[in-house]
């Protein structure tokens, strides 16, 4: 989920299980979209998310040209401290070959990355934390899925970040190189029946001369615990770059820790008209613990349960052995 990147299936099992929190028993992915979730992977979690891809422009009217290449996307991302905040490094490298086919034809071989960023995600607002109310109805299907206005309050989150573009880089605007802020706010809804949706508003490359304004919004659906569909727009703006994309795709997942996607981009233009499939996996690995509460005499709550057991134990001992006793007792034959 993306959403899908929305965090893909972090949001759907939010959505079917009822589980409002950070951290969840099955794996939070942003494949395979582009949208980043409000949550985070959760604290001791480190997640890895790649999705090689190939893609297809071209450009027809004046300075005609076609682009054929391939690429990776790739994400690190590690739950830090507070169950509400996240760090993670993203990007994407991309390697093509750009075919002028105007009146003198000639090929530009391309590689770079097209995206390096550092940053902090940090939810600061969940309407779903503490909702006893949110917990399902064992008997009723009715109560389960019946509209919520709740609902329409999102989960918030702000993220700060750092992008790294290095000297001449093709995929960026001229006179781009080295660090520059990236701030963004995203949104999610989590709604009945496997419905999620997501949104970004992004201020990248903020004081270059590609300062890029972006929206994404992505809204998945999820069939069953295993499989999931998402439909999802981009619109950027900028003096170097501007588009409207568009992303169909879905993932599966094989085990609570492991993930496969696969998506479809495309654009309604020609200036110029993108084509791009991709798949993709997200793995984690979860070291995450709950936070044992604490009792006055400062031992933990599973220490306490576990005096309480022996305890007990102890008790039903001592009154096996009276047992017996009285058993022998009552077997002695005074005639």
């Amino acid at each position: 989920m993306n959403p899908i990147k929305s965090t893909l299936f972090l949001f759907i099992f939010l959505t079917i299980n009822l589980t409002f929190a950070q951290y969840t028993d099955v794996i939070n992915s942003n494949r395979p979209g582009v949208s980043r979730s409000a949550f985070s992977v959760g604290t001791n979690v480190a997640q890895f998310e790649v999705g090689p891809y190939i893609v297809k422009e071209k450009r027809t009217p004046i300075t005609a040209y076609e682009v054929s290449g391939f690429g990776v996307d790739f994400a690190a991302r590690y739950g830090f401290l507070l169950e509400q905040l996240e760090l993670n490094v993203e990007g994407s490298f991309q390697s093509d070959t750009k075919t002028y086919t105007s009146s003198i034809s000639a090929d530009d071989k391309r590689a770079n990355f097209k995206f390096v960023t550092l940053g902090a995600k940090y939810l600061i607002h969940d309407p779903y934390k503490g909702a006893e109310d949110e917990k399902p109805n064992l008997y009723s299907w009715k109560a389960n899925h019946r509209f919520k206005w709740k609902t329409l309050i999102p989960a918030v989150s702000i993220y700060l970040g750092a992008n790294y573009d290095t000297k001449n880089n093709p995929y960026t605007a001229p006179g781009i190189e080295g660090f520059s802020p990236k701030v963004m706010l995203a949104t999610q809804h989590n709604f009945n029946g496997g419905w999620v949706f997501v949104m970004n508003l992004i201020k990248d490359r903020i004081g270059t001369d590609q300062s890029d304004f972006e929206y994404i919004l992505t809204l998945t659906h999820s069939f069953n615990p295993k499989w999931a569909i998402f439909a999802e727009t981009q619109g950027i703006k900028s003096d170097f770059y501007a588009d409207n994309l568009f992303r169909l795709g879905g993932g599966y997942l094989v085990s609570k820790d492991f993930q496969l996607d696969t998506a479809v981009t495309l654009n309604t233009k020609d200036t110029p008209s993108v084509f791009g499939v991709n798949f993709g996996m997200s793995y984690r690995l979860d070291f995450h613990k709950d936070k044992e509460t604490e009792i006055d005499n400062g031992n933990s709550a599973l220490e306490e349960g576990e005096r309480k057991s022996r305890k007990k134990n102890k008790k039903d001992k001592s009154a096996e052995e009276d047992s017996i006793k009285k058993q022998k007792r009552d077997a002695v034959d005074f005639d």
